[in-house]
């Protein structure tokens, strides 16, 4: 493994990404545990090259992460306080794993490098969680999906990043139309509900809905979802790009 130094990465800068997905009418962030004693969990990060634009960079990472190329991802917030480091979180990390000391100069400037403080750009994806394969990396012992009510508490300001990711979807749901992302490629009106309620938190009335999202002409309408049950079968949609 290369040092962190080694890899002509910009100093002091970071991405994280909040990668959400929606199963079970759950809105769904994925997270990292990491390989370590204690409880360590994070977003999904990384570093960004110097020869490297920023949201190649993000896509990069996204990617690295669940194996899919194409899907939706924006740029939120810069986290940028000027008390924001690492150094706490590593600090307890290598306490509570004492084979970690630092013994050699090179892990020693590595250790630096990684405890300066460092101003993280913050973006957020919606994928297919049917299409994603999530990875793991070395230092992880595992990599999954949490209910975005039922997160742990995540290193360093994670939570905090999560949330703001949260409230900008919210804002921003109608006029970037990315809950669609969140669906497979047909759905029904329900399911398009259901999704809403999911980042919102909180019910809708069917028919002002339905209303809403179909006077937006953003979705085709195609053949109906035949079940077999005995109610009215609805009708599936697409969403135009």
């Amino acid at each position: 493994m290369h040092s962190l130094t080694e890899q002509n990465y910009i100093q002091q800068l970071s991405i994280d990404c909040v990668i959400f997905g929606y199963e079970n009418q759950q809105l769904k962030v994925l997270i990292s545990t990491l390989k370590f004693k204690g409880d360590f969990q994070v977003l999904p990060s990384g570093f960004i090259y110097q020869g490297e634009d920023v949201d190649e960079a993000a896509r990069r990472i996204l990617e690295d992460r669940t194996s899919i190329k194409d899907t939706y991802l924006e740029q939120f917030h810069v986290f940028g306080k000027a008390d924001r480091s690492n150094r706490a979180f590593l600090d307890r990390l290598i306490e509570l794993n004492p084979d970690l000391v630092i013994l050699h100069q090179q892990q020693r400037q590595q250790y630096e490098w990684f405890t300066r403080r460092f101003v993280s750009i913050g973006y957020y994806a919606l994928v297919d969680m049917a299409k994603v394969i999530p990875q793991k990396h070395e230092i992880d012992q595992s990599i999954t999906w949490y209910d975005v009510r039922q997160l742990p508490i995540l290193a360093m300001d994670h939570n905090e990043i999560v949330q703001k990711a949260i409230d900008t979807l919210r804002l921003t749901l109608d006029q970037r139309l990315s809950a669609f992302s969140l669906l497979p490629e047909s759905f029904t009106m329900k399911d398009v509900q259901e999704v809403y309620e999911a980042i919102y938190d909180k019910p809708f009335a069917r028919n002002n809905f339905q209303k809403k999202i179909l006077d937006m002409n953003v979705l085709e309408r195609l053949e109906k979802k035949f079940t077999g049950a005995a109610n009215k079968a609805p009708y599936l949609y697409r969403y135009i790009k």
